[in-house]
């Protein structure tokens, strides 16, 4: 098993998947191109970005790191090759559903504290921090990053990926969106009258960031979550800062205070809806107090934006697990399939159930609407039966234009759980932090399902024996026309 982003960085390259980039524009040229990476329909590569315009050799930026199944496999130390994503999906639940939470070690080593800047000598600016988009109001140091805070009535300690722009060369502001687990430990702080202590760390092992950016259990640590994930804890150091814990293998990290007397403007900034819905406004800004960052340190990128972007894949791979596994354990039976979205992500999720009961459909609906995973920002919940695929937008378009009978199979759920970043809500009912869910009943109607008519093509026996006879014929190209 790999060590850090560097030992994952060759590993990748040894899989073929790393592409090195030199010469490239922070200001923009860097975003576009990781951009138009994400945009490849197939065999999309990592990108690691060197000497990078008015930055020395070796200060490094690396994106589209989990942008492939080869290369998520390969951090969850599962093999790297599969027949379908929805294959990929099925051997990760077990994973994920016995998982055995395994607590960080406590170090006082690493390579994270090569260098350090402390008080009136921190510098930020020597890192070639991008700007992502066109329309961003700054530079995103915090995409995929890890930002640490501690709950101050249990000590649990959260690590979750937040967005963090830079103000200036001492000065960072961070976003979070009402109701996660960072905005909630700020706000008890500041409600105590107390500063709230914050670490981040701006280049990380990338296992840790599918914890950060998925639902845990409310209450576990995302190092618990990884180290379980990787049958080893995670290796951290407690900052003298904070007393918050770091990887002891981060790239860079840094300490502070969060108060509620500094806030600056923050924002744009391009999310992962596809909008800048959030636009601009004073959030609660960081002065650093302390900076560790090893040699030739990289940061790594998530960009986000009009998908598919940077972590479409990861996300409806891992979710599509967690929410199907949440199904079960919330007693919704015979789930034969759960696809989030990779385009679409939170705001379009399918389940796929053999019906066994009058009402089945139905409670798939409600329980897939609202749970840990799918609460928040949600829009559209579509369940169909167990000969559609999720994960095939054909299947599902198909089912919802043939077995969904509007007036009587789409219920809509009001007033739930959304934010800022939701670019559905109208800007007079921004503060609202709320949307509308559409439940949608695309399974034949339980009470005449054996009535209706039957699906138009050939059994399973048939398709199988015509592979493999006109397995040459399958496998050949089509001619090209050319026109004259």
């Amino acid at each position: 098993m790999y060590q850090d982003l560097r030992e994952w960085l060759d590993q990748v390259d040894d899989l073929g998947q790393l592409q090195r980039v030199k010469g490239v524009d922070w200001d923009l040229e860097l975003g576009a191109l990781t951009d138009l990476m994400a945009r490849k329909p197939a065999h999309a590569a990592a990108l690691l970005f060197d000497e990078i315009k008015g930055y020395p050799a070796g200060y490094r930026v690396a994106s589209g790191l989990l942008n492939s199944r080869e290369r998520l496999a390969l951090t969850l130390g599962m093999p790297t090759e599969w027949p379908s994503d929805m294959a990929f999906v099925q051997a990760l639940r077990p994973r994920v559903a016995q998982l055995a939470l395994t607590p960080p070690r406590v170090v006082t080593s690493g390579p994270i504290l090569e260098n350090e800047q402390v008080g009136d000598a921190v510098d930020l600016s020597q890192f070639p921090v991008p700007r992502w988009h066109q329309f961003d109001g700054g530079r995103y140091i915090g995409t995929g990053d890890l930002i640490m805070t501690r709950d101050p009535d249990s000590g649990w300690v959260n690590a979750a990926t937040y967005r963090v722009m830079v103000q200036d060369a001492q000065h960072l502001s961070l976003y979070i969106s009402p109701g996660h687990q960072g905005y909630l430990h700020r706000e008890r702080y500041f409600a105590l009258g107390q500063p709230c202590p914050v670490a981040m760390s701006f280049g990380c092992d990338p296992l840790l960031l599918i914890p950060a950016g998925t639902e845990v259990p409310r209450g576990v640590s995302e190092y618990d979550y990884a180290g379980g994930l990787r049958g080893a804890p995670i290796d951290v150091i407690e900052g003298s800062v904070t007393g918050l814990p770091f990887p002891a293998h981060a790239e860079i990290v840094v300490e502070g205070l969060l108060t509620p007397n500094d806030r600056r403007p923050e924002g744009p900034f391009g999310e992962f809806t596809g909008y800048y819905a959030s636009g601009s406004r004073d959030e609660y800004t960081m002065k650093v107090e302390r900076l560790l960052y090893r040699d030739d340190p990289i940061i790594t990128g998530m960009l986000v934006g009009r998908p598919p972007h940077d972590n479409c894949l990861m996300y409806s791979l891992i979710k599509s697990a967690q929410i199907w596994n949440e199904l079960e354990r919330a007693g919704v039976s015979n789930v034969q399939g759960v696809w989030y979205h990779r385009t679409a992500q939170r705001f379009w999720l399918v389940v796929s159930i053999q019906q066994r009961y009058n009402g089945h459909a139905k409670q798939a609906l409600g329980i897939a609407a609202q749970c840990a995973n799918t609460a928040y920002m949600g829009r559209f919940v579509i369940v169909v039966d167990d000969d559609i695929d999720p994960s095939n937008t054909d299947d599902v378009l198909w089912a919802m234009a043939t077995r969904c009978d509007p007036e009587r199979d789409i219920d809509v759920l009001r007033d739930c759980w959304s934010g800022p970043l939701d670019p559905i809500i109208p800007p007079d009912r921004r503060g609202s932090n709320s949307n509308s869910k559409a439940l949608i009943n695309a399974c034949r109607p339980y009470t005449w399902k054996d009535r209706f008519p039957p699906v138009a093509e050939s059994s399973p026996e048939i398709y199988q024996a015509v592979r493999e006879k006109f397995a040459d014929v399958l496998a050949a190209r089509s001619p090209v026309r050319v026109a004259r």
